[in-house]
């Protein structure tokens, strides 16, 4: 189909797909819109990675701004988020608003009315619906990215309750669900009343295949010698190979440790490669690394880029994978290795995928179990790029030849595994039923299960009653620690379960229970508003309550640290040992009753919570980056996801003990600001100037500045003394309000708490070059 072809478009929408190098549709974007894309009909997309997915989504985006309407993408990560963003601006150009919002979780972001297309995490919508975003009644179009992640157990709830949500509110809106190919696209395409676009088509040709020996053997019968040399490993061999063409590879492995070290190894082949301006450029990409995190982990991803190699995995910062992903995109990193997180949605295409570990570790199976056919089909799916690259390959490495046909047998001639859904598992429905509830989508046990079966859920169950037995196991759980009330009915009680000897007295109860009224208490209001899981409350709930002395920093981050939202740190060997004898020295400060030593599993996960409390009391009490990162053995990614998480449990910990009238609400609000800022208490006051960060406002406090009022009246030799940088200094003086911040002709003064004098030496190009490296600092908190 001929773009010209469209209709429906907004003017100058056809004219900037063109500029794009698009003239004609893929097949898989000519049967979307002849399936009623541009006119407003839902349907869903089951097409592999790389064939044009995006497009569909625009093409219906775009025809119902046409129409007046407003449209939603709703992606599965935050820097997916980003990365669509980015392309959906471009299409301003002809009129067309775009917004994003992922964070946030107790706001409406009435901002993004104005915006015709508003990009958001399927968390952050839920959050929008929780909390009565009005803007959400305009959306007539609503797109979901990888759908399929509806089976994930932690995520899949939230976007299967949510697109239910979303329809429940605008029953004539446009549902467009993109999927990778699953074993049951029908299924949900009936779910979502749509039509089905299912295909196997791709612009480029996808050979999968397995490496054994010295040949690689593909699906189509064809093969190619890639001979592993001396002592080489075999994806070094196949990177080697594919380098030598001018080809990029993603190697997937199966843990941190492992993508680490893959990195070292295929530095050494890809450094090999590199031209003198590719080197010059990864030489600045390292310094970048090495500026954002001053941790052994960013030193090591700095070593790897240097020679054209990388590591991914959630250990990394945000600013790092950034950094990572634009750098392979554009051919200058030649190889990364990477656990799956990074096949999930980001746009990182390659010429060759390895996937090294098909296998990895699962507490459930006891030990190594198999992945699932779709994740290793995602991986394999990042091969080949539109425009750039003439084929794609993917490959599964053997160590025998019963290993070669096993994993021609396993995965490659595989059918992914049909997705299904996990909403019936208790900790998520607690979650949606509150919010179910607390938003007006149920007010009766009869509307809660009407809503329910509105779920992919309810449309796959073959487990009668299950999903109402669930529904009142969690009902009981939300009244019981008073985040819902019910009336009229009759209250079931476990006691009165055993009472019904017939069916007649079982269906009489239900009947009754059909006619209860569900009501939100205020609790339950703030827990849902919060995003809290009710667990989670629960849990913070009774800690403030039983607490009987205002509660220590520890105490709070030790609580917040054992709720279901914050996942804790895993206890290592001989841990268990170092972490109990830490609980017996500060028991008195911790909240709650503490499980018996005897009670294994509870009382373990108490001390994973208290290491993991430790470490945020650790990072609030000015402990440096790098030894926080090398104590606990976690990533810079790992130390700020903790940090943030716990920020917004203690943040929702604040509006539960304003809820509850608990005496203890402004110390979980100092608790939560020293681990926003990561200082002592001392400091809080001097880290709300803009600009001052706990590095430097502990320099501040030593040279006797120790208030924001201070700023405004302190010598300015000795506050650029602290500060190094005469720009830095001028910059927190004008945000503390000083009426005249300027530094010029000021020069460096130690302070009488230094007691020393004027440092004379310090002449203007050692003060330039101090402050260009006092800038350069990046790292956590330090501004």
């Amino acid at each position: 189909m001929n773009l010209e072809e469209l209709s429906g478009l907004p003017p100058g929408a056809i004219d900037h797909f063109q500029r794009e190098g698009i003239e004609e549709l893929y097949p898989p974007q000519a049967k979307a819109v002849e399936a009623g894309a541009t006119d407003g009909d839902s349907l869903v997309a089951a097409v592999p990675t790389a064939s044009g997915k995006t497009m569909i989504a625009a093409l219906s985006m775009l025809s119902a701004i046409e129409r007046g309407g407003k449209a939603l993408y709703i992606v599965p990560l935050r820097a997916l988020a980003s990365e669509k963003k980015t392309e959906f601006e471009a299409y301003e150009e002809f009129g067309v608003t775009v917004g994003v919002t992922t964070g946030n979780y107790d706001s409406t972001s009435e901002w993004l009315a104005t915006k015709d297309i508003i990009v958001a995490t399927s968390e952050k919508v839920d959050s929008l619906v929780r909390n009565g975003a009005d803007w959400l009644s305009d959306l007539t179009c609503v797109v979901s990215d990888e759908v399929h992640l509806i089976d994930d157990r932690n995520r899949g709830p939230t976007l299967e309750v949510t697109l239910a949500k979303l329809r429940r509110l605008n029953p004539g809106m446009q549902v467009v669900a993109l999927s990778a190919t699953v074993g049951n696209a029908d299924e949900i395409a009936d779910w979502l009343n749509a039509a089905l676009v299912d295909t196997d088509w791709r612009p480029i040709d996808l050979q999968m295949g397995v490496h054994y020996g010295n040949a690689l053997n593909f699906n189509d019968g064809s093969t190619r010698e890639v001979p592993v040399e001396g002592s080489e490993k075999q994806e070094a061999a196949l990177v080697r190979d594919i380098l030598e063409e001018g080809g990029s590879s993603l190697v997937f492995v199966n843990s941190r440790r492992n993508a680490e070290a893959a990195a070292r190894r295929l530095g050494q082949v890809s450094t090999r490669e590199l031209t003198d301006d590719e080197r010059a450029e990864l030489a600045e990409l390292a310094e970048e690394i090495r500026e954002d995190s001053d941790t052994e982990t960013s030193t090591e991803l700095a070593d790897c880029v240097e020679r054209g190699a990388a590591f991914h995995h959630a250990g990394l910062s945000s600013t790092q994978r950034t950094l990572v992903e634009d750098a392979f995109r554009d051919r200058l990193l030649k190889v990364i290795s990477a656990t799956p997180t990074l096949a999930a949605g980001v746009n990182t295409p390659a010429r060759r995928v390895i996937v090294r570990d098909w296998r990895r570790f699962d507490p459930s199976a006891g030990g190594m179990a198999p992945l699932d056919v779709l994740e290793v089909h995602q991986m394999m799916g990042r091969a080949g790029r539109p425009g750039l690259d003439p084929y794609g390959e993917a490959v599964l490495l053997a160590k025998s030849h019963e290993d070669s046909q096993e994993l021609f047998d396993r995965y490659i001639w595989a059918e992914p595994e049909p997705v299904r859904s996990k909403l019936a598992a208790e900790p998520a429905l607690r979650t949606h039923v509150l919010a179910t509830i607390a938003s007006g989508f149920a007010r009766t046990r009869e509307e809660l299960l009407e809503f329910l079966e509105a779920t992919l859920y309810a449309s796959q169950s073959t487990e009668a009653g299950r999903l109402e037995t669930v529904t009142d196991t969690v009902l009981g759980y939300l009244e019981s620690n008073d985040f819902i009330e019910r009336e009229g009915g009759t209250e079931t009680t476990n006691d009165d379960a055993g009472a019904f000897t017939s069916a007649a007295d079982l269906a009489a109860q239900q009947s009754s229970q059909t006619d209860e009224r569900l009501e939100a208490t205020n609790l339950g209001h703030t827990v849902s508003r919060l995003y809290l899981d009710p667990m989670s409350a629960a849990e913070i709930v009774h800690g403030l309550e039983d607490a009987d002395e205002r509660p220590t920093a520890l105490g709070l981050y030790q609580l917040v640290s054992r709720t279901p939202d914050m996942y804790e740190l895993y206890l290592r060997s001989g841990e268990a040992e170092q972490y109990g004898e830490l609980f017996y020295e500060r028991e008195a400060e911790l909240l709650g009753d503490a499980p018996s030593e005897f009670e294994d599993e509870r009382f373990e996960d108490w001390l994973a919570a208290l290491k993991t409390g430790k470490l945020l009391a650790d990072w609030a009490s000015e402990d440096n980056e790098d030894r926080l990162t090398e104590r606990y053995q976690i990533g810079p990614g790992d130390l700020r996801g903790k940090v943030d998480t716990a920020e917004w449990l203690l943040g929702a910990a604040e509006s539960l003990a304003t809820e509850i009238d608990s005496e203890w609400t402004v110390a979980v609000r100092e608790a939560r600001a020293r681990v926003e800022h990561g200082v002592g208490e001392e400091l809080l006051e001097l880290v709300s100037v803009g600009g001052v960060g706990r590095k430097r406002a502990r320099r501040l406090y030593e040279v006797g500045i120790e208030e924001p009022a201070d700023l405004r009246s302190a010598d300015k030799g000795v506050v650029l003394n602290a500060l190094k940088g005469a720009k830095t200094a001028e910059t927190i003086l004008e945000n503390a309000g000083r009426e005249d911040p300027s530094m010029e002709d000021v020069e460096p003064t130690a302070s009488a708490a230094d007691g020393g004098a004027t440092d004379s030496s310090h002449d203007a190009n050692a003060t330039a070059t101090t402050e260009r490296d006092d800038d350069s600092q990046t790292s956590l908190g330090d501004f």
